[in-house]
């Protein structure tokens, strides 16, 4: 059972994550960068640069990597009783505050950003704040949105418990136009994705063990989710940001469905403003499996 007054009392203790230019080319890769084409114009430069390495750009979605390898005990809240076996995480969404350097010592501090009662699931919200060691700057913030199937049910009044601790403006009700894409862009995952993109951090077995993945109902291992949201990312950055990924304020991504290493991505966008909503679907299976936004800070002039 949940006890919202522990959950919400919790005081995370501050962290710190290094990071170096090979953990951001590594994760350039294992997203798919240069995957079709080795000398991309585009997004060469995530993994190599002429200067040294010390000059590669970071993509945006490299911050999901700080939350992740920061706390491994994240989720080990007093008052939180689940179990871990049916754990999901639902969303993403991550605001980014200055182009994340190559390489960096980073300070985070966590809190509990909501917490819900939905009858047959509990939902958590955990926000991460990221800064640079040295200048104290910020650099990132990351929520995650994680589903507890089973852990609902623990509201002592009516309506059912519901505490949230940020701007409704900061996550949006995504809905996807029902107008044709302004763009659309395919890319292939490669059938050693998901081991590629566990270096990076996430080792989770259901993305590498084939028995594991069975016993979980898959046929086989399947995808990270946040591998997914940077396959998107990136297609948005090449596809309206003309590849400028400064030109990202802020993202997310809900998790729809799972992906199969393998499988090709469509991603379709829509331009709303300065905001780019985007839908990824399966080719081979004609499933929606991640939708959500990128917030631009201004639009590019080749668009």
């Amino acid at each position: 059972m949940i006890n919202p007054e522990l959950v919400l009392a919790h005081k995370f203790p501050e962290t710190k994550y290094r990071y170096s230019e090979r953990d951001a080319a590594l994760y350039a890769l294992g997203v798919g960068a240069c995957g079709t084409n080795a000398v991309d114009a585009n997004e060469l430069k995530y993994v190599y640069h002429d200067d040294g390495q010390q000059f590669i750009k970071v993509l945006p979605t490299f911050a999901a990597i700080i939350s992740l390898n920061s706390d491994p005990n994240l989720f080990n809240i007093p008052g939180m009783e689940y179990d871990p076996r049916l754990l999901l995480h639902g969303q993403q969404y991550i605001e980014i505050y200055r182009p994340l350097p190559s390489n960096s010592c980073i300070r985070n501090t966590t809190r509990v950003a909501g917490l819900h009662d939905k009858g047959k699931a509990a939902i958590l919200e955990i926000e991460m704040t990221s800064f640079d060691e040295d200048s104290r700057e910020p650099l990132c913030m990351n929520r995650s949105t994680i589903y507890f199937r089973g852990a609902g049910g623990f509201s002592k009044s009516s309506p059912p418990y519901t505490f949230t601790n940020y701007s409704g403006t900061q996550l949006p009700a995504i809905k996807i136009p029902k107008s044709q894409p302004f763009a659309s862009f395919e890319d292939i995952t490669r059938p050693s994705q998901a081991l590629l993109y566990r270096l990076s951090g996430d080792y989770n077995p259901l993305h590498s063990d084939p028995m594991l993945a069975e016993t979980a109902g898959f046929p086989r291992p399947i995808l990270h989710g946040l591998c997914s949201l940077g396959f998107a990312v990136r297609a948005v950055i090449k596809c309206i940001c003309k590849g400028n990924s400064d030109m990202v304020k802020s993202l997310s991504g809900r998790f729809l469905l799972h992906v199969f290493p393998g499988e090709t991505l469509i991603t379709e966008m829509w331009v709303e403003g300065l905001r780019v909503i985007y839908q990824v679907k399966v080719k081979e299976r004609n499933k929606v499996v991640l939708s959500g936004h990128v917030d631009l800070n201004r639009l590019s002039s080749q668009l």
